[in-house]
C-alpha cells in the first residue's frame, strides 16, 4: 500500500497492498478497499464501507458518511461500491438507514462529476454519468446507462429506467421509464434517448419497437394498463429491450412521468 505520511488510516481497515492513498486522506473504522483503487488527496471514507477494484477518488470527496436523515440514530449501516468508478471533486455518498435495507449500493463503471450527491439507501447501477451538482435523494433507484445532467434533483423513492436521459437543471418527482428523455423544471417528457440507444448498439429493430411503444404510452391518450397490453401485443419475438421498457413502467410505485 502506498500511503502518504499525512493520511490517517484506522487499524481495523482492510486495504489491498496495491491501493494508493495520497496526502491528507482519512479512512475510518470498518473500511475495506480492494486492489488498484486510488485516493488522490483529502478523501474521507467512513465505514462500514466496501470499495471494489480500480476506483478513483478525487480531492474532498466524502464517502460512506452518516446520513443527515433525522431518523438515523447512529446504526451500523453500510455502503458498497463496485469497480472502475470515478468520484470527482467534492462528491458525497451516504450509507443506508435501517428504515430501508440498511445499505447504499453503487455498481461499476460510473462517473460522478464534481459535487454530485448520492443519498442514503440509493441503488445506482452501472455505466451511469452524474454531471456536476446532480443530486439524488434517499431511496432513489438509478438503473444502467443513464446520463443525469448538471444541477438535476431527484425526489425520494423515484426510479430512473435504463438508458434514460435527464437534461440539465431538471427536477424529477415521478419515475422515468427506460429510454425516455426528460428536461425542464418541473420535468417534462421530451422524447426518446435515441442517441443513447444507438451509441450503445441497441439493434434498429428494437429501437423501432420502442418508438411504437413510446407512442402508445405518450401519444395515444391511453390508460397505462391499456398501453401496456398493446405493447405486449407488439412484442411477438420477446424483444429484451422492449421488455425493459415495459418492466420499468410496471414496477413503478410513484407513477411514471407523462
Amino acid at each position: 500500500m502506498k500511503n502518504h505520511e499525512t493520511s490517517i488510516i484506522h487499524p481495523s481497515s482492510k486495504i489491498d497492498d496495491s491501493v494508493e492513498i495520497g496526502p491528507y486522506c482519512i479512512i475510518g473504522e470498518d473500511v475495506e478497499i480492494l486492489q488498484g483503487t486510488k485516493l488522490l488527496s483529502h478523501v474521507v471514507i467512513k465505514g462500514p464501507t466496501v470499495i471494489g477494484a480500480n476506483n478513483i477518488f478525487y480531492q474532498f470527496s466524502t464517502i460512506g458518511e452518516d446520513t443527515p436523515d433525522k431518523k438515523f440514530k447512529g446504526e451500523k449501516t453500510k455502503l458498497e461500491i463496485g469497480n472502475n468508478n470515478i468520484f470527482r471533486e467534492g462528491v458525497t455518498v451516504h450509507r443506508g438507514t435501517i428504515q430501508d435495507k440498511g445499505i447504499t449500493e453503487i455498481g461499476s463503471d460510473n462517473l460522478f462529476m464534481a459535487y454530485s450527491h448520492i443519498a442514503h439507501d440509493c441503488i445506482v447501477g452501472n455505466h451511469n454519468v452524474f454531471a456536476n451538482n446532480a443530486g439524488i435523494a434517499g431511496h432513489v433507484c438509478v438503473s444502467n446507462n443513464i446520463t443525469i445532467g448538471a444541477l438535476v434533483t431527484v425526489h425520494q423513492f423515484c426510479k430512473l429506467g435504463d438508458y434514460s436521459f435527464i437534461g440539465m437543471n431538471t427536477s424529477i418527482n415521478m419515475d422515468i421509464p427506460a429510454y425516455v428523455k426528460v428536461a425542464a423544471d418541473p420535468a417534462r417528457v421530451i422524447g426518446l434517448n435515441t442517441v443513447g440507444m444507438t451509441r450503445n448498439n441497441i439493434p434498429d429493430s428494437s429501437i423501432s419497437l420502442i418508438k411504437k411503444a413510446y407512442k402508445l404510452v405518450y401519444r395515444k391518450q391511453l390508460k397505462i394498463d391499456q398501453a401496456i397490453k398493446k405493447i405486449k401485443d407488439l412484442n411477438e419475438n420477446d424483444d429484451p429491450y422492449l421488455n425493459s421498457f415495459v418492466k420499468s413502467i410496471e414496477v413503478s410505485k410513484r407513477g411514471i412521468l407523462r
